[in-house]
């Protein structure tokens, strides 16, 4: 059990696996996927690799491998990494470890206007030149150009219910909507006061 502790002792996200295993394979490119990235001990790679078997297993993880642990804390196996995904608690738990960085860390903070984009979509084009023509001039993220791209689009997605994913628009760090809702403040001439309240434009009655 010591030995366990100290390998997973002030690391985020650890997985025990077996290079020969294919579900611990699975859990980890599924971990990967987010962003994470996690500290891996192969065991059939390592020379107590059997001893730490036996503490897994002491610990309730049946079979042995994959054993992921986030936050210092056991986990379980890739049912249990399965479950919560599907129940929308494996990212707000990733994210509490600090095991993946995401929007709501720093990417909208003291940002009066960020807009999650795609290089490719359409719609993403139009709430950019929409915003833009205004005088702003907003922070934009290429979610298509980013390494951790699909980590922060599936969190758009589950945490925010931002469908479809892109464009996700924010307002003084507050979470404003897609482009039906940025399209719908327009016409209810609500838009160009949000952007004045968050700074993000500067017009002649501020003054």
């Amino acid at each position: 059990m010591d030995t366990v502790a100290r390998l997973v002792d002030e690391k985020p996200l650890v997985i025990f696996s077996k290079s020969s295993c294919c579900m611990s394979h699975s859990t980890k490119s599924f971990l990967r996927g987010f962003g994470a990235n996690p500290t891996i001990y192969e065991l059939d790679q390592m020379p107590n690799g059997q001893q730490i078997e036996r503490a897994l297993l002491q610990l309730g993880c049946r079979p042995s491998v994959p054993a992921v642990f986030i936050g210092q804390q056991f986990v379980g196996g890739n049912n249990t990494v399965m479950g919560l995904h599907v129940q929308n608690k494996l990212v707000p738990l990733l994210m509490r470890a600090k095991a993946i960085w995401i929007w709501n860390e720093n990417m909208v903070a003291e940002k009066p206007v960020v807009i999650f984009s795609k290089s490719s979509c359409c719609m993403s084009h139009t709430i950019k030149t929409l915003i833009s023509s205004y005088g702003a001039n907003p922070t934009v993220y290429e979610l298509d150009e980013m390494p951790n791209g699909q980590a922060i689009e599936r969190t758009l997605v589950q945490e925010l219910r931002c469908e479809p994913s892109v464009p996700a628009v924010f307002i003084g760090q507050q979470f404003v909507g897609g482009a039906e809702k940025v399209m719908s403040l327009q016409v209810r001439n609500q838009l160009v006061p949000m952007l004045i309240r968050s700074n993000a434009i500067w017009v002649w009655n501020r003054t």
